[in-house]
């Protein structure tokens, strides 16, 4: 937060300036350290700020995240203070809002604030686990440690993901490629043919008919039938956004035929990684289970997890109380238990995280592997029965006229 002050220099002149501090009392201590004497410190107050309101519709990439941390723990382990190490990172830092979180994390910091409570100011760049591990870095003394083994927590995020949207950019694209050339031959083909029957006088065969009469009722209640079913989406988007719809979604996405597996299987890999990772870094286990909660994103995984911690702090362990409910699957239940009796939770969650994310990548690759033959053969016979039709149709036409 920056602040204006007025206050006397050592040569005792008055000067006017801008300081950045958490508080308004940190910044009269950050003016008194460095020699002056304060007048009067306000807060800055602007009517719009143009480099905040550009950075909220900017965003950070994972991937700036990954190097953030990788560097920054190079540079401690060099001996490089922390404020003068996230200095560098920030001039380094080509994405400006990037830029501008760093600079605040640097100001917070200079105002008496830790590393980690300075990023948790900055959810959308820094998650709640990224921060939670911090603060067991910062407390063990290991930060550089952590740092590096939440790079490698959010590079392999990355990399799930982009194996998603690499799987299903073909079967999009061809679907969309498809929905294009049907409209075009609805739109400009078919009524070719209307005006050509219309012109020789003669009769239309029934599928003809059929499809030019499709066509026709498109052309009147096309925008009203698209923008109903625009509202409807944008209708369900918004209850998706409330706590019932949220919870009702994500439980019917957890029963679809074959996307609810992989969502359960991706859902249980990101709680084993989370509860590993921080597990490993010395946080206690009630805690690790609060932060795999929260950061769920599956809110019926996600409540599960909170009865389980209530289980834990009864003095029930881990293991038993997953056994209780049928979304954790029997691997991470029998692995849970053993990591528990020999005191190796962190790499026997880590197994299981493997395992499900290997079994999600399969069952994905193979659901977009059937649906691109069930996409092309749905098309191809839609596109074929119109073509077929119309040269049924030239064919009559020419018939009649010869007779």
């Amino acid at each position: 937060m920056d602040f204006n002050y007025v206050a006397y220099t050592r040569d005792k002149k008055m000067t006017k300036g801008r300081v950045s501090a958490t508080t308004q009392e940190a910044a009269i201590d950050l003016l008194n350290y460095g020699g002056y004497k304060v007048i009067s410190v306000k807060p800055h107050v602007t009517l719009i700020n143009w480099e905040k309101i550009s950075s909220l519709f900017g965003r950070v990439n994972p991937k700036d995240v990954v190097m953030f941390s990788r560097q920054l723990a190079l540079l401690l382990e060099s001996g490089t203070d922390i404020v003068a190490a996230l200095e560098l990172l920030q001039e380094q830092v080509t994405n400006r809002t990037m830029k501008r979180v760093l600079g605040e994390v640097v100001s917070d910091i200079r105002g008496g604030s830790s590393l980690s409570m300075a990023l948790r100011k900055h959810p959308n760049v820094f998650s709640s686990v990224y921060a939670r591990a911090i603060t067991a870095g910062e407390k063990s003394g290991n930060l550089e440690v952590v740092l590096r083994q939440m790079a490698d927590f959010v590079e392999r995020r990355i990399i799930t993901e982009k194996k998603i949207k690499n799987a299903l950019t073909y079967p999009i694209i061809v679907i969309i490629v498809a929905v294009v050339v049907i409209i075009l031959m609805v739109t400009f083909i078919l009524p070719s043919f209307t005006s050509l029957y219309e012109a020789f006088g003669t009769s239309q065969p029934f599928m003809v008919r059929l499809l030019i009469n499709v066509t026709e009722w498109f052309e009147v209640w096309g925008m009203y039938v698209i923008i109903g079913f625009l509202a409807l989406v944008v209708a369900g988007l918004m209850y998706a956004r409330t706590p019932t719809g949220r919870y009702r979604w994500d439980r019917l996405t957890l029963r679809l035929p074959v996307i609810g597996r992989i969502v359960l299987l991706s859902e249980l890999a990101r709680a084993c990684r989370t509860i590993s990772l921080l597990f490993h870094v010395g946080l206690p286990l009630p805690e690790v289970i609060s932060i795999a909660n929260q950061s769920s994103g599956n809110k019926i995984i996600s409540e599960r997890l909170g009865e389980v911690q209530r289980d834990l702090i009864r003095g029930e362990g881990l293991s038993k109380p997953m056994a209780k409910r049928t979304e954790f699957l029997p691997l991470m239940v029998q692995m849970t238990g053993v990591g528990e009796e020999t005191g190796n939770l962190d790499e026997t969650l880590t197994t299981v995280a493997e395992s499900y994310e290997m079994e999600a990548d399969e069952r994905t690759t193979n659901a977009v592997g059937l649906i691109q033959p069930v996409v092309t053969i749905a098309i191809g016979l839609f596109i074929g029965f119109i073509a077929l039709t119309l040269v049924q149709a030239m064919y009559s036409m020419y018939g009649e006229l010869g007779a």
